[in-house]
């Protein structure tokens, strides 16, 4: 299991060089990956900074995770994708989702029939990204373009996805998923076999499962996993991660934390290899320079102990 990095607390503070020193950091320290979400109303466009840091992070991969579908048609997605591919010499995942209705409804966009809009989406996005052209008319989305670029590897191209419908498009369609707020028996248990099932029957290669949870060593789990149910409680309250939330058997965002002594926390990460996880993206939830800096250190032990 490779050990990237989640940046998406950085988000909010909206600067390229912050997140610049970030990802610097996460090179120099071995991690694998590194990952910065695009909200769907917060102004700061994730590709956009990405393709800025690769001018002097040279030697990390770079994704999204995720850009929202809905708000972007898949022709000027593909575009910008390719145009930070090349930018980033080729070191481009591209993860993509539908958001929730909820914040879709901000942008007054409707949330019909998401699973037709994910498959009409990636009808267009898929052969514009592998080909550079396409011609596709579907109930609600349609293209029929020939892009002026082209790139001798596309971005690779993963979908945050939870239930079955989503994940045998991903499975079908793309390199796999990326999941938020998805506990260890959901990913063993519902997760890993419908993908892989859909992939297999695609003939596609076995997909990545790129997971994220907030992680931190610390003296005092059950307080720390308290206040990140308290700092993070909306996501208990958004349907699709509620379905994921049911699925585990819990009710708090602070019960999927990585949380504990060392080596607790250790056992977490090795039950997440376990369970299927191709990838964990860490998202470091630190209350003290102490707690962030034991959890660093657990991380860059756990990549070094994998080389």
């Amino acid at each position: 299991m490779k050990i990237g990095m989640n940046g998406t607390g950085l988000v909010q503070q909206t600067s390229i060089e912050v997140i610049q020193k970030d990802v610097d950091q996460a090179q120099r320290e071995g991690f694998a990956s590194y990952w910065l979400a695009e909200h769907p109303t917060g102004g700061f466009d994730a590709l956009t900074v990405l393709a800025v840091v690769a001018q002097s992070v040279k030697n990390i991969e770079l994704g999204t995770a995720i850009i929202p579908t809905f708000p972007r048609h898949p022709m000027v997605l593909a575009s910008q994708a390719l145009t930070t591919q090349s930018a980033t010499d080729d070191r481009l995942t591209l993860g993509i989702g539908l958001s929730h209705e909820v914040m879709m409804a901000q942008l007054g966009i409707g949330f019909e029939k998401p699973i037709r809009h994910l498959r009409e989406y990636l009808s267009i996005l898929m052969p514009l990204l592998e080909t550079g052209k396409v011609s596709f008319k579907g109930e609600t989305l349609q293209c029929d373009a020939q892009l002026f670029q082209s790139r001798d590897k596309r971005p690779g191209v993963v979908v945050a996805a939870l239930g079955p419908q989503a994940l045998r498009v991903a499975g079908t369609r793309t390199d796999g998923t990326t999941l938020a707020w998805v506990g260890v028996n959901t990913i063993k248990n519902h997760i890993v076999p419908t993908i892989n099932d859909a992939a297999s029957k695609a003939g596609r290669s076995k997909p990545r499962i790129i997971a994220t949870l907030p992680i931190c060593v610390s003296a005092q789990p059950s307080q720390l996993r308290a206040r990140i149910s308290s700092t993070l409680a909306m996501y208990a309250q958004l349907p699709s991660y509620k379905a994921m939330f049911e699925r585990e058997g819990i009710d708090q965002p602070g019960d999927l934390a990585l949380v504990g002594s060392t080596s607790e926390v250790q056992d977490q990460l090795g039950r997440l290899e376990k369970a299927g996880v191709t990838d964990f993206a860490a998202s470091i939830f630190a209350t003290s320079k102490d707690e962030h800096v034991n959890t660093r250190e657990l991380l860059c032990a756990h990549i070094n102990q994998t080389k």
